[in-house]
This record gives structure tokens, sequence and C-alpha cells, in this order.
């Protein structure tokens, strides 16, 4: 628009009051009390907002390549940006696997074309995600965020061990989907109280566990810095607590769904069922406990898009996976702030600033910092209607419940990506 410079006016930022800030060129300039426009500024006023880093999610399918049916870049990002993301990691489970340069290129290709926002792509840790050979860690880490099989655990000791070794010659971040797949035995739900009283085959506890003791041990052997993805149970929270404690280099994710219910809150519906699944009240009582003491790193949601048929086949038959990009923010507002559990300051750390911290990404509120930025309407209520959600996919538990925050506006480098 030929503006001078971008105003924000009379918003309090999170953790330090009531600031104006000044942004050019895609970067805050100035910070003060009262900064006076020009007449070539653009004013934004931001009174009664709260002011934060914009969100980074470090765990999202976008679906592209080879799932569009289910999401493209184009509707993620924007459903990110709707949630007050600038910045998402995208995660291997695609088509092709982004496991060369070449395989890794399709995406990026889609990314540089259609993204509304930053997408941080992930490479599989091994070829095809099968488990069986590792990439070339070097030729791909300079263009990815970190490296995954997410959607399968790395089965293999040995083949885990290497890829650790490899990635802290390169100071690489292996992130870890942490599941024994010989103890899953056919479930698709927690295997506790709702799975036995309804007939329904359970997945235990120490498929999770299990394997991230054995990557905690290989990470502290070989000192590679090792993120686990969506943990969702009591064991897992203790094993990290346990291995910071010891200096291992290990960070960790929740989503917000595991933070809120529990397997008992199930219905007969698919928009209950995801991977990991809804577990204990203890665990998710340890989950909160691990949030507010630091052991959880950070919130990410897991965004998980599939086709409506795939999600029409009830509990026991449907695809695993909700979306969440865009009730995030509320529902920990709601669930965990409005009810005195962490601080608006805590959530903004747990979803912006450890997020960028672990996987090193740009962005915050200082003088010379890229303008990533979120208004945020923290008292504004308004009921889930997943048809408003600009992601194409649709299954959402919170669906017909009243949220309490609201994403007034999303600005990415400067850029306005979202204004409600």
């Amino acid at each position: 628009m030929g503006y001078d410079r971008i105003i924000i006016k009379s918003g309090t930022i999170i953790g330090a009051g009531r600031e104006d800030i000044a942004i050019a060129e895609g970067r805050i300039v100035e910070r003060s009390s009262n900064i006076e426009p020009t007449a070539n500024d653009r004013v934004i006023d931001a009174t009664g907002l709260s002011i934060a880093p914009s969100f980074v999610d470090v765990h999202v399918h976008l679906r592209e390549p080879g799932y569009g049916y289910k999401e493209r870049i184009a509707t993620g990002t924007m459903a990110a940006a709707h949630g007050g993301y600038t910045t998402v990691c995208s995660m291997p489970n695609l088509n092709p696997v982004p496991d060369t340069i070449a395989n890794l290129k399709v995406q990026q290709d889609i990314i540089d074309s259609d993204a509304k926002i930053e997408v941080l792509p992930y490479a599989a840790i091994t070829i095809g995600r099968k488990g069986e050979e590792l990439v070339d860690i070097a030729s791909l880490k300079d263009r990815v965020c970190a490296f995954s099989d997410d959607g399968s655990g790395v089965q293999r000791d040995g083949m885990m061990e290497r890829a650790m070794t490899e990635a802290v010659k390169h100071d690489a971040l292996i992130a870890a989907h942490c599941e024994v797949e010989e103890l899953l035995r056919g479930g698709y739900i927690h295997d506790g109280e709702y799975a036995a009283k309804n007939g329904h085959k359970g997945i235990c506890s120490e498929s999770e566990w299990e394997q991230v003791k054995r990557d905690i041990e290989i990470a502290e052997r070989t000192g590679c810095r090792y993120h686990i993805c969506h943990i969702s149970i009591q064991e897992t929270v203790e094993l990290v607590r346990q291995a910071k404690a010891r200096g291992v280099k290990v960070t960790c994710e929740t989503g917000p769904h595991y933070l809120i219910y529990t397997d008992m809150d199930l219905e007969e519906d698919a928009r209950w069922k995801m991977n990991p699944p809804l577990r204990s009240a203890e665990d998710r009582a340890a989950l909160i406990e691990g949030i507010k003491d630091g052991t959880i790193d950070m919130i990410a949601t897991d965004h998980a898009p599939h086709s409506i048929e795939e999600k029409s086949k009830g509990l026991k038959d449907s695809a695993m996976g909700i979306v969440g990009l865009e009730t995030a923010f509320a529902a920990m507002n709601t669930h965990l702030v409005k009810q005195g559990v962490i601080t608006l300051d805590r959530l903004v750390e747990l979803m912006s600033i450890n997020p960028r911290r672990v996987f090193r990404i740009a962005g915050g509120l200082g003088i010379g910092d890229r303008a990533d930025i979120v208004l945020l309407d923290t008292q504004k209520r308004w009921v889930v209607d997943s048809d408003k959600f600009y992601s194409m996919g649709k299954v959402s538990m919170f669906v017909g419940r009243t949220l309490e925050g609201e994403v007034a506006m999303t600005m990415h480098r400067g850029d306005i990506v979202y204004e409600r």
C-alpha cells in the first residue's frame, strides 16, 4: 500500500505492558509508550488486545504433495494464519516422502507457490519412512527444520542410533513419533476404561513410553538433540523430566486435546480419534503438571485433516487425526488460562517462544526482529463452527462448543495475513 510504517497502537504486549510497535520493511523498528504516526503510516488500533510473537506449530500435516484431497498447503497455511500462526513445520508422511533433495523439492515448490505463511518441511529419518535405510542427513539438513518418520516410530534400535549419531555430526534435530508397533495389537483408542466398557481394542501406554525410554538412552549416549512428538502419558512426562535433570538434550510437545479431554470423554464418533489416543485422567493430570513445571516445552496441534468420508466411519473404522490450527489458542486460553492452570505469558511461551528456541526459528518482539505478530482478543467468546474453518478438514472435537479467546490479526514479516 506504500506505507512508510505500520504502527500498532494501544495494545498490551504480553509480559511487557502497554506499548506501541512500529514496523518497517518487515521488521520491528521501534517500541515505546507512544509512537506518533506520520501521514504515510498505517495505524492499527489494538485497544483491548494482547500482542504476542505469533505462534509456531512444529507438528502440522499439510498433506501436499500426495494427499491434496485432505488438505492443501494453501488451505492449511490460511488455517494457520487464522489461528495466529506464522510458521508451521510440515510433517513428512507425504507422497513422495521428503527423503531426498529431489523428493523434498516437490513439496518445496508448492510451498513457494501457495503458502500464506512460513512452512518449514521435515525430512524423513529413513527412506520412504520404512525404517530400513537412513536418509542422507548431510544433504538435507540445511533445507529442513528437523528429521522425523512421523506417523511411524523407528522400530529398529540400531537404525535410531545411526540416525542420532549422524544427526550429531551435522547438529540436526531428530523428532520422533514414539510407538512400538508390536505392542499396538490392533488398538485404536486408549487401553482404558472406555475401551473396556464399550468393547473397543486399546492402545497400551507401553507402546509410547518404551520407545521414548529407548530413544532417550540413545540421545544421552550420542549427545543428539532429540524432540518427542505428541506425548500423551504420565510415564513419558516422567522419563523426560528425569532426562532433562541429567542434562540430556531432550524436548517434547503435547497437543491441546490431551490437556483437556480423557478417554472417558470419548463418544462413538471419529472426531475423538487420533494417534496417540486420548488417555486417562491420570495421564492428563501428569501432562498438565509437565507444562506447569517446564518438562513439556511446547504445545503443537498435530493438525491432521482427513476427508469427510474418511472420518465418517465411526470410532473404530475412521482414519486417525483431527484438525487443530484454528482452535488451539482459544481452547488453551479457555481451559488453561481462564481456569488459572497457567498464565497467558506461559501459554505464549508454549505456543511461540519455546518452539522458536528449540527449532531455531526466527521471531520475537525485539527491535530488529522479523515482524511476526499476533493480536489476541482474550475475552471474546465464540462458538466453534467448522464450516467456517479455512482448513479443508472439518472434524474437530470443539465443534458446537463455546471457546474464549480469538485471534484478531496475524502479521507475517509485517504483512497482514489474517484479520477478523
